[in-house]
């Protein structure tokens, strides 16, 4: 039973590639019985607002994912503080007192030695009359975590296998000048503290995998199994952001897109999986395999949301739509429902057709003898879907008229519009008042 975590920094809302983070994990924890949590990455006291938090969560919730846990690191400081001493303690987190200008200046000089601009560790060297003095000067350290120069290996559930060489990377800032946490301990220790033990997460975090490991083996708690996905691009290669709304789960809600449509895509892009509209999270869990996800990037087109929308629409049974119909004032049960769905590409667009039931409607037709015979011809109620088929025999055989220049006609005076659903289901909805009516004002 996997317990595993979707980790947002609450500094903006949440897009479609996020998502694709928090579904994969909440798939994985559920087809297996297991834990989902949330956690808001909230130690960025400048940027992280307590309403993004609400609106992540109302995000997931319109997703249908549901926490088992929600958690802040606000609330955890006390864990991270005592994380630091115990680093402190074992001599694998030291006091750095260069400011960032002095480390620019020093990486510049060592690119321009055709060196990599990886610290150089000098604060090691620090007698403790230089850190006093420092210190009296008024500067305060930052902390870096120590690195073990070696190859760290992991088999990624994705990638499969995977190494690091972390003599390669500089010793990580854990701890910031003014006391605040970076992303990369907190992380760790609320990961050992919650019992995670599969980590999911996009491929951007590759690096941190291997600084995470042995954060993890210097604190003395097991590795967790890591998984890194390839991320959502758009159709041009561009990565997504949270500064960019377009794509924001929130705009997506109310641009009128169905959860269903936007997890469907979100999860399938960029696997072996066909890209397809699924019902449920449920049956979506069933079919991803982590595996059988691509290395490349998961390029999607925003227009693929339309197809879907209107795709998983089509085939929606009339149950799971009738309560939102009936907020749109949408009438017409289950008749109307199937009647026009194949027709929609948003929920939304089922008013346009039921204002076209109901009219009024501006009917459109030129001859007006065409339009006096249709209207004596219109049989006796009640109708049904056979009603379309015996009328429109009868116009045909006292107008002469045949193929589009009898059904156009017909579907111009009635509707007012050149398409739209099956003229044999919607012509019973309609009833013959209305139909009369139509077919008089176009005459």
């Amino acid at each position: 039973m996997p317990v595993v975590r979707f980790a947002p920094s609450p500094t903006g809302r949440i897009h479609i590639g996020n998502t694709r983070t928090a579904l994969l994990n909440w798939c994985v924890a559920k087809r297996a019985g297991g834990r989902f949590i949330l956690r808001f990455d909230d130690t960025d006291r400048e940027r992280s607002r307590p309403e993004y938090a609400e609106a992540i969560a109302v995000d997931l919730a319109w997703l249908g994912v549901a926490p088992d846990l929600t958690v802040r690191q606000s609330d955890r400081i006390a864990l991270y503080d005592a994380a630091v001493e115990r680093l402190q303690d074992a001599g694998r987190l030291y006091a750095c007192y260069e400011t960032e200008e002095e480390l620019e200046r020093r990486r510049k000089r060592q690119m321009a030695r055709g060196l990599p601009p990886v610290y150089d560790r000098a604060a090691l060297k620090l007698t403790v009359a230089e850190k006093m003095a420092f210190e009296m000067a008024g500067r305060r350290p930052h902390w870096r975590f120590l690195l073990e120069h070696r190859i760290v290996a992991w088999e990624d559930g994705v990638r499969g296998p995977a190494h690091i060489d972390t003599a390669s990377l500089s010793d990580p800032v854990l701890v910031r000048a003014d006391g605040g946490y970076l992303y990369t301990l907190p992380s760790v220790v609320d990961d050992i503290d919650l019992a995670v033990d599969h980590v999911i997460r996009g491929e951007d975090h590759v690096t941190n995998t291997a600084v995470q490991i042995q954060i993890f083996q210097a604190l003395g708690a097991a590795v967790p199994a890591f998984s890194h996905h390839n991320l959502l691009t758009t159709a041009s290669g561009e990565g997504l952001s949270k500064r960019s709304g377009a794509l924001s789960i929130g705009s997506l809600r109310d641009g009128g897109l169905e959860p269903m449509a936007v997890a469907s895509l979100a999860m399938l892009t960029g696997t072996a999986e066909a890209v397809r509209p699924v019902a449920t999270l449920a049956e979506l869990a069933g079919l991803i395999d982590l595996s059988r996800i691509s290395r490349a990037p998961a390029r999607f087109d925003p227009a693929d949301l339309e197809t879907l929308n209107a795709r998983l629409l089509h085939e929606m049974p009339h149950a799971a739509v009738a309560g939102r119909l009936a907020a749109l004032g949408v009438g017409g049960g289950e008749a109307f429902w199937l009647a026009v769905r194949g027709n929609i590409v948003r929920l939304t667009d089922a008013a346009s057709w039921w204002r076209v039931v109901t009219g009024p409607v501006a009917p459109v037709l030129e001859d007006r003898a065409f339009a006096q015979a249709a209207a004596a011809l219109l049989p006796p109620e009640p109708w049904d879907e056979g009603t379309w088929a015996a009328w429109v025999e009868a116009v045909k055989a006292a107008t002469g008229a045949k193929g589009r220049s009898l059904f156009m006609p017909l579907r111009l005076a009635l509707t007012g519009l050149e398409h739209g659903p099956e003229l044999k289901a919607l012509l019973p909805l309609i009833g013959r008042d209305r139909a009369l009516a139509r077919l008089e004002g176009a005459a």
